[in-house]
């Protein structure tokens, strides 16, 4: 990956093909899915993709109780040599990839939900940790994450989220203010309701921000949810651009067109609006 812009409001020059990826995990076997993940890093190369997005806690599955009895074998570290294939998919083909995956926080030592980033050269960029962790996932012992995670590929700057935070618009917004051009989630949105949820919520997210959006869904049961799949890109007007179905192993693919974006920017300017950056004022209130 390359360096962060200087200036956030710059736009890219070149397009970025990324893709969403989602297949079924074996429960708690690391290196099972990390192959896996391998395997739809080559597929996506295949297809010409820059970039692949993979679901939330992709590399154990959704396994919240399993992780929590033995954080040792399961809260991974990037120099974790189960991962040593995934990164090798990656170096070999040019592809960078973001894969969910449990960890430890270095300073409270509380676990995390979180998303590690390896470039197109297979190394290690960058941890995001989730940060609205849901009742459930800390009733399970699992901690928000402290602070947003912004990657720059090719000139893409790209908000990292991972499943709830889509559901709170300002954590998308903050990464749009960030510069990001697109956000990219990796989610674990179950069927029922949850296909109805990710049906709302991502297209949202593209309008409110004039941005990109990929969610990464898993596919298949994990723990004690049975993913939905549906991975997809939207574009920056809100219409969905790729999806994957119900697809196991799938693949969404879509090429991120810079002068799609600038268009969209430049008709719906809801980034430069004078009431980002003005105080909040007082409200008043009154019974009807």
């Amino acid at each position: 990956m390359d360096d962060l812009h200087d200036l956030p409001s710059a736009l890219p020059v070149e397009p970025l093909t990324v893709a969403a990826g989602q297949a079924a995990c074996v429960a708690l076997d690391v290196s099972a899915n990390a192959a896996t993940a391998a395997g739809l890093v080559r597929r996506a190369a295949a297809q010409g993709s820059d970039l692949l997005v993979l679901p939330e806690l992709f590399l154990t599955g959704y396994e919240l109780p399993g992780i929590v009895a033995a954080p040792a074998t399961y809260a991974l570290s990037p120099e974790d040599p189960r991962l040593d294939v995934l990164a090798t998919a990656c170096a070999e083909t040019g592809t960078a990839v973001v894969v969910g995956a449990p960890a430890v926080d270095g300073g409270s030592g509380g676990l995390r939900i979180s998303a590690f980033v390896f470039g197109r050269d297979g190394r290690f960029v960058v941890r995001y940790d989730k940060q609205h962790v849901t009742p459930g996932e800390r009733a399970a012992g699992f901690t928000a994450g402290a602070r947003g995670c912004t990657v720059s590929l090719d000139g893409w700057r790209l908000g990292l989220g991972i499943c709830w935070d889509s559901g709170f618009p300002e954590h998308a917004r903050a990464a749009a203010l960030d510069g990001a051009h697109a956000y990219l989630v990796g989610a674990m949105f179950g069927r029922g309701g949850g296909e109805r949820q990710l049906g709302t919520v991502f297209p949202a997210r593209a309008l409110d921000n004039t941005s990109y959006v990929v969610l990464a869904n898993h596919s298949g049961p994990s723990g004690s949810y049975d993913g939905c799949g549906r991975s997809g890109v939207w574009g920056p007007d809100g219409m969905l651009l790729a999806e994957a179905g119900t697809e196991d192993p799938g693949l969404a693919v879509a090429r991120l067109e810079p002068d799609v974006l600038a268009r969209a920017r430049a008709e719906d300017p809801v980034l430069v609006d004078p009431s980002l950056s003005a105080p909040v004022r007082a409200r008043s209130s009154a019974d009807v």
